[in-house]
């Protein structure tokens, strides 16, 4: 036990590893950027070697670094599980598990589905927290984390739910119209999703492209997160890239309508990722995510 640092030289670590910089670590510690310097420095020396590469701008986690961020989150974690079965063991009405989605999985996928989980675990409380961060991971108090991409993360337990699949969405009356003017998708209005913390998602130049389709550049409207595009496609105002775990459910019941032949694989999954030592209830949630999802 005395090799390991101090545990505050860890949580600020881990947070400069989470967030990406000085300045965001210490508005989320809620200290100095010259306190995490301080607190980096102090870690570099209790280890003995370098865990920022400082020579490049920014600066990012040398090999070193990344082996020692994957440990303290995933230690983090199990302490943060092991603290909520503590709890639940003395206090039923406390057990709970907590979950990190995007804003758009959360409406429009899991919140539809949760009365069911609950009707099965009425007395599990799920806590669903949406970052601002499009691609979700497990932090300290995070349980579970339903996220999209390719695979291959590292920490904790990942499991596949579904292969996620590509296809412009609209209004039925919409879509139906601009076949009937033969419309295509080079002029057809087009309704983006543009953020900076939305870039591990394709937009419409990556699908025409894929598609081998040609478009003017510029032109539609545009928003910042699903939530909003996807109100105004139902008004009937545009097209928008439609995906199964966001727009799955309104195709199923007809408020959307794919476009013909639109659809596209580009590789891509949902994934859902517990920590190494999963607590009774999050085994328990994410038993019943995989039931729902073989229901699709």
């Amino acid at each position: 036990m005395d090799r390991l640092p101090p545990l505050r030289l860890l949580v600020t670590f881990e947070a400069l590893s989470r967030h990406g910089s000085m300045r965001d670590a210490a508005a989320r510690l809620n200290v100095t950027q010259p306190a995490v310097s301080q607190a980096l420095r102090a870690l570099e020396e209790h280890v003995g070697v370098a865990l920022i590469d400082r020579s490049v701008r920014p600066a990012r986690l040398t090999e070193a670094g990344e082996m020692l961020a994957r440990a303290v989150r995933e230690g983090l974690a199990r302490i943060s599980a092991t603290l909520e079965d503590i709890r639940a063991l003395n206090t039923e009405d406390e057990r709970q598990v907590t979950l990190s989605c995007t804003l758009g999985m959360a409406t429009y996928w899991l919140m539809p589905r949760l009365p069911s989980f609950y009707a099965r675990h009425p007395e599990i409380t799920v806590n669903v927290q949406a970052p601002a961060t499009d691609l979700p991971v497990l932090t300290p108090g995070i349980d579970v984390a339903l996220r999209y991409g390719t695979g291959g993360w590292r920490e904790g337990l990942t499991r596949k739910l579904f292969d996620e699949l590509i296809c412009p969405v609209g209004a039925p009356a919409l879509i139906e119209r601009l076949l009937a003017d033969g419309i295509g998708l080079a002029t057809a209005p087009l309704i983006h999703v543009r953020s900076p913390h939305n870039q591990h998602w394709a937009g419409w130049e990556d699908y025409l492209q894929a598609c081998g389709t040609s478009r003017p550049r510029g032109g539609g409207q545009s928003f910042n997160n699903y939530v909003q595009a996807a109100q105004a496609v139902y008004d009937g105002r545009g097209l928008m890239l439609g995906w199964r775990s966001i727009t799955g459910r309104a195709v199923q019941e007809g408020a959307l309508k794919l476009w013909p032949g639109g659809t596209v694989d580009l590789g891509t999954a949902y994934y859902v990722t517990t920590t190494s030592v999963p607590s009774q209830d999050t085994r328990a949630f994410v038993d019943w995510v995989c039931e729902e999802t073989d229901r699709q």
